[in-house]
């Protein structure tokens, strides 16, 4: 089954409750919420206050994407906000081991490593969907050693920090090596991608192994987001 979770960075902040219900009409699987900080990606977006305010209104799943440094600190305040499934990235546990841009496809290295590890267990810890997400740089089988403890893989088909980017078409291969090692290993791990979704690279995206899209710019610029997201499903 593909899910959509539907991305607000680009709605209009000054009407998030309508726009929530607005999703919850067009029948979106979750509502993603990304946090930024100006550090680990070039741009700054919400936090925690608008998580706490958004679960008050609705029961959607909160999917919520850390782009962050040092996101290991923060998993028990976004959890306590009201995440239900909580996604950082492996870029910035490598960034907290002191690695640099070099680093980025050595995979299984040390410290790293065990930043990653001791990050998806707290989530797991809390009973939260656990989710590692992984740039347009970095190697498909930097994640292999962890699927066991996430929920999902997240493979970002844009460089993260904006929306309204083009699709980055090189990270289709990407996508279907990751499915092919969940299914070596025989695990229950979900695909989603987070970039350039819209009606021409869904059916790429989901072919190559992909089930959960995230979609943003796609809905919020359509006249019937509904329709948009029967599209995307295929």
């Amino acid at each position: 089954m593909i899910k959509i979770s539907s991305s607000i960075l680009n709605a209009d902040f000054t009407q998030l409750a309508n726009v929530v219900r607005s999703l919850e009409a067009s029948g979106t699987d979750m509502l993603h919420l990304d946090i930024m900080d100006g550090v680990f990606v070039p741009n700054i977006s919400f936090g925690f206050p608008i998580i706490e305010s958004l679960r008050k209104i609705t029961t959607l799943f909160f999917d919520v994407h850390l782009m962050i440094a040092n996101p290991g600190k923060y998993i028990e305040s976004i959890a306590k906000a009201g995440a239900d499934g909580i996604t950082f990235h492996y870029e910035s546990a490598l960034n907290k081991a002191g690695s640099n841009e070099s680093a980025l496809n050595k995979v299984g290295s040390n410290e790293a490593s065990r930043n990653v590890e001791k990050t998806l267990i707290k989530i797991k810890k809390l009973q939260k969907k656990s989710c590692l997400a992984i740039k347009p740089e970095t190697a498909a089988e930097a994640v292999f050693s962890y699927l066991p403890l996430c929920d999902t893989i997240l493979v970002m088909t844009v460089e993260p920090g904006f929306g309204k980017q083009r699709f980055i078409e090189s990270t289709l291969s990407k996508i279907s090596i990751i499915r092919e090692e969940i299914s070596r290993q025989k695990l229950n791990v979900s695909i989603q991608v987070d970039g350039g979704i819209d009606i021409k690279t869904a059916p790429q995206v989901i072919q190559a192994g992909a089930n959960i899209l995230v979609a943003g710019n796609v809905l919020f610029s359509a006249d019937d987001m509904k329709s948009v997201m029967e599209n995307l499903r295929g």
